[in-house]
């Protein structure tokens, strides 16, 4: 553990750099189609699981660093979510504020509120508009509101905190349904049953458990034990990565779909790809391999510290304005990462300190 805690998981930190960099692959896949193998790009069609991995990661993160102590107190609670929304939402906002401001862009985007509280990625009408990618984020606040609980329920038992996401799975369900009868529910909220599973917290809530788990083991001395047991859990947690996608790619018939748009590939993503990556950020952690030590240099350490930008403007926005003034055959990869580093250290990594001080004073 004292290892765990000087090098301060530098290697997940670079761990957000691979996952933000297999989206970008992810979304620019479209003009490789006719260039590529068909077996390669069911692959590559399969690398949205980069956000699985942001996914996973918050899980464990939030729960090695905060447990349920949000829950000490009202006063505690609020400075938590506060500080969850410094974390995503400045940002964010501004991104959004310029594509609003833009009009060439957004003429046809009217849903202003939606759109900055992030509610806009419950419906699935409005889900692939404005910042697009960032339907994320409302998944990720989802988790923020309700970690503290849940790991309060794993600490009880996996039992409980496996019941109450199953509820919550069947609440959602139910809401989208329920409007669907009562009136056709005809902007998508949390409806049909793809979307809501693919695209909310409700259908994505074992992700997130899974890190959380892992973060319960670690603090647990018999956890450690158990996880000490895993041999080489670096190269067979990479490996059920790889093996897993490719696993969901067989499941998608052609180049225009996902293999998760079957159940069977759905099931695969959710319930199985979780553990391989569970494995392998704590081969990251508890082993000196190559990998680790690449992950933990400063320049993996400074892109995963600006993947969160290098997100939000890899795709809509930001870079259909970035490519009016210049478009180079890398889709502008090299680019956005430099504007991404250069938005994290001059407006993002400020933004938040000051944030963060405002809120320890409450």
């Amino acid at each position: 553990m004292e290892t765990l805690q000087k090098n301060k998981f530098d290697a997940l930190t670079g761990m957000r750099a691979v996952a933000a960099i297999m989206v970008f692959v992810y979304h620019n896949r479209k003009y490789w189609r006719n260039d590529l193998p068909f077996e390669m790009m069911r692959f590559i069609s399969e690398w949205h699981v980069g956000v699985t991995v942001f996914f996973v990661l918050s899980g464990f993160l939030l729960a090695y660093r905060y447990e349920e102590k949000p829950l000490d107190s009202g006063k505690s609670y609020l400075k938590y979510i506060l500080l969850r929304i410094a974390r995503i939402f400045p940002l964010y906002w501004i991104l959004l504020s310029a594509f609003f401001l833009d009009t060439s862009y957004s003429k046809d985007v009217k849903t202003y509120f939606l759109q900055y509280s992030l509610f806009y990625s419950l419906f699935e009408k409005y889900s692939v508009s404005g910042i697009v990618q960032a339907w994320s984020l409302t998944v990720e606040f989802f988790f923020y509101l309700l970690s503290p609980l849940l790991f309060l329920l794993l600490k009880k038992s996996w039992r409980y905190c496996i019941l109450f996401l199953i509820g919550f799975f069947l609440l959602g369900w139910g809401i989208g349904y329920g409007l669907k009868e009562l009136n056709g529910n005809l902007n998508g909220f949390l409806f049909p049953l793809k979307f809501m599973v693919g695209s909310t917290f409700f259908g994505r809530s074992s992700e997130f458990f899974f890190g959380m788990l892992l973060a319960y083991l670690m603090k647990k001395e018999s956890g450690i034990k158990f996880l000490h047991k895993i041999k080489k859990p670096t190269l067979w947690g990479g490996l059920a990565i790889l093996i897993l996608i490719f696993a969901i790619r067989f499941f998608a018939r052609n180049n225009f779909v996902h293999g998760v748009e079957r159940w069977e590939g759905r099931l695969i993503h959710e319930l199985f790809l979780p553990i391989g990556i569970v494995i392998f950020f704590w081969g990251l952690m508890s082993e000196k391999t190559w990998i680790s030590k690449v992950l933990s240099t400063k320049f993996f350490v400074l892109l995963g510290n600006a993947s969160f930008v290098f997100y939000l403007i890899h795709l809509s926005y930001f870079n259909m304005k970035l490519k009016s003034f210049i478009y180079l055959p890398d889709r502008n990869f090299v680019l956005l990462w430099i504007c991404s580093i250069i938005i994290y250290l001059l407006i993002e990594k400020p933004l938040y300190e000051l944030c963060r001080k405002g809120i320890a004073k409450i």
